[in-house]
């Protein structure tokens, strides 16, 4: 009998970010390759989410939960097995193990990050580095880990994330009453309120707007165990939503004059993708990353430069574009879960045969 391949399910303890995405998908798509049921098990701790797999069997590992979970109790269950770790980190005494390291964020800008948790995760970072084999989500971030962990890029695999999951969605129309936005233009932000997200940008531009029914829409939580809580200007045209489902930030973008994304540093950034998805034009930092998932087909603005950003936002609020929406759908297609589930399945099967 082939030797199991474990899927580190601690993710599915944890809020959802763009790390979780991935790992939820990312599973979802391997319930679906040949002989999955046969080849993989999910290990979960207590109280996990319920993926409702079709193939893959679950296992419920007790032993408490987070990283004293990952490093004990998971690497026992999995000891005997290879091991495919999708949220950045994973047991560091397992010998056969892919683990996913979405970016070299803890790295490159730890002050975004509280001290105690960039300074773990930077030494976590390291010690997989010389013992699992790592793949990540983009041409950047596979250069960005290379450098940081002394590692050819070679010696790291990319697997990209995708926006699938939004496209096979019934956007929920409900939400924009919800939130009062019927008869206002408005613009998007989608993730967590963090400070990389470099949200405070997008507001001073909204300020440059004399339009006032032109409304912000922020949609993400405000994490306050990992991160510093950016400082956010109030204006009366901000929206705070909050964490939303599926169907309805399908339905905010499909009805958004763009989205904003204003990110500092990424590994990848999902959101623009999302919105291609739906037919909702971009608006980016111009950061290496969101140039290597947009390439033309977002309006770009240097991450601090208000004022262009405003320009952009005006030009979308004055005048739509269709060939720029369908190059954002054909951009869109380009990035597939299953495919890159793929990818982390023959890595796997191929690493150590």
């Amino acid at each position: 009998m082939a030797e199991p391949i474990f899927v580190n399910g601690r993710f599915l303890t944890q809020p959802m970010s763009g790390v979780q995405r991935y790992a939820r998908e990312i599973v979802r798509a391997l319930d679906h390759r040949p002989g999955a049921a046969d080849r993989y098990v999910l290990l979960t701790p207590v109280g996990a989410d319920d993926l409702k797999l079709t193939n893959i069997p679950v296992q419920t590992v007790p032993g408490g939960c987070g990283h004293l979970w990952e490093q004990t109790a998971l690497a026992w269950a999995a000891r005997h097995g290879r091991l495919l770790s999708l949220g950045g980190s994973g047991p560091v005494l397992h010998p056969r193990q892919v683990v996913v390291i979405h970016d070299a964020a803890v790295f490159r800008h730890p002050d975004h990050f509280r001290r105690g948790y960039a300074a773990f995760h930077r030494i976590l970072g390291r010690l997989l580095a010389q013992q699992a084999q790592l793949a990540t989500v983009s041409e950047f971030s596979r250069q960005e880990l290379a450098t940081v962990l002394s590692l050819s890029p070679a010696d790291i695999t990319v697997a990209p994330n995708s926006a699938d999951h939004l496209s096979a969605v019934t956007p929920d129309p409900a939400v924009i009453d919800g939130l009062d936005l019927t008869g206002h233009p408005y613009f998007v932000a989608l993730g967590n309120l963090t400070p990389n997200k470099n949200l405070a940008v997008a507001v001073r531009a909204l300020a440059r707007l004399a339009d006032t029914t032109v409304r912000l829409v922020l949609i993400g939580a405000r994490p306050s165990k990992i991160f510093d809580q950016p400082a956010i200007q109030t204006d009366p045209r901000l929206v705070f939503a909050g964490r939303r489902s599926d169907a309805e930030v399908a339905a905010l973008l499909g009805g958004a004059r763009g989205l904003i994304f204003p990110s500092l540093y990424e590994g990848f950034g999902i959101p623009p993708l999302e919105a291609f998805v739906h037919g909702c034009p971009v608006i980016a930092s111009d950061i290496v990353a969101t140039r290597e998932v947009c390439a033309d087909n977002a309006l770009y603005f240097a991450p601090h430069d208000d004022a262009t950003l405003a320009v952009h936002m005006t030009r979308l609020l004055t005048a739509t574009d269709p060939a720029r929406r369908n190059a954002g759908l054909r951009r869109a297609v380009l990035y597939s879960w299953s495919r890159s589930a793929e990818i982390l399945d023959d890595l796997l099967t191929s690493t150590w045969r």
